[in-house]
């Protein structure tokens, strides 16, 4: 399977993104498997968390083959590089720089940029991007992503990220989202184990109740 496959295969599976900021690399393996195990397939450690690069290297290690793991907030070319060395396969961004987008191809690793206008959005996808999020959710409602959605590429993949919670997915999604990243709705610094995995539990039944999986 190659890693443009695993991500379509991911998100058909659990179409959300598991956002750790803030994640201790002490934390990662129990908190990774808390994840994992209620049904997150992708996950990403900001940058601007305690050692990401360790942290990112202990997921891919532990999860790897069936997850797609990786980084958060990358602003350079020379930290997609390190990402890479720490076995990440994903390159998520706040912003849309085109240099970071073509180095991550580059490496042969999936990019998703974030995105809030159309300009940037075609942008992305011209330098080569795999998904796009739209960043942040708050300031972009379903009636304004939807017009967006509309001049875009149909099945090109697109993520909300940003305050998402279970309830405001089926808009999102009825208005052509691919899917969502999702941050403190199961992990903020400073969460137990115990804490992400009642969060985890909880997201899940949040997403059947929603129909968005199945059970």
């Amino acid at each position: 399977m190659s890693l443009t496959e695993k991500f379509h295969a991911s998100m058909e599976a659990f179409p959300c993104v598991a956002i750790l900021r803030g994640l201790e690399p002490s934390d990662a393996l129990e908190i990774g498997q808390a994840l994992f195990d209620n049904g997150f397939r992708m996950i990403e450690v900001p940058l601007n968390s305690p050692d990401p690069y360790k942290s990112i290297e202990i997921l891919a290690k532990a999860f790897g083959d069936e997850a797609i793991i990786g980084a958060g907030t990358v602003l350079t070319e020379q930290a997609v590089t390190e990402v890479q060395n720490a076995g990440g396969e994903i390159i998520v961004s706040p912003n849309m720089n085109e240099a970071v987008i073509k180095a991550t191809k580059a490496k042969g690793m999936l990019s998703a940029p974030g995105v809030q206008t159309p300009s940037e959005a075609f942008g992305a996808i011209q330098a080569g991007a795999d998904a796009i999020k739209f960043f942040p959710g708050e300031a972009i409602t379903p009636a304004i992503f939807k017009a967006m959605k509309a001049v875009l590429p149909s099945e090109f993949p697109t993520l909300i990220v940003g305050g998402i919670r279970p309830e405001l997915m089926e808009n999102y999604l009825k208005s052509g989202a691919s899917g969502f990243g999702i941050g403190s709705g199961v992990f903020k610094a400073g969460d137990s184990v115990k804490t992400v995995q009642e969060k985890s539990v909880g997201f899940k039944l949040e997403l059947i109740k929603q129909k968005i999986i199945s059970a």
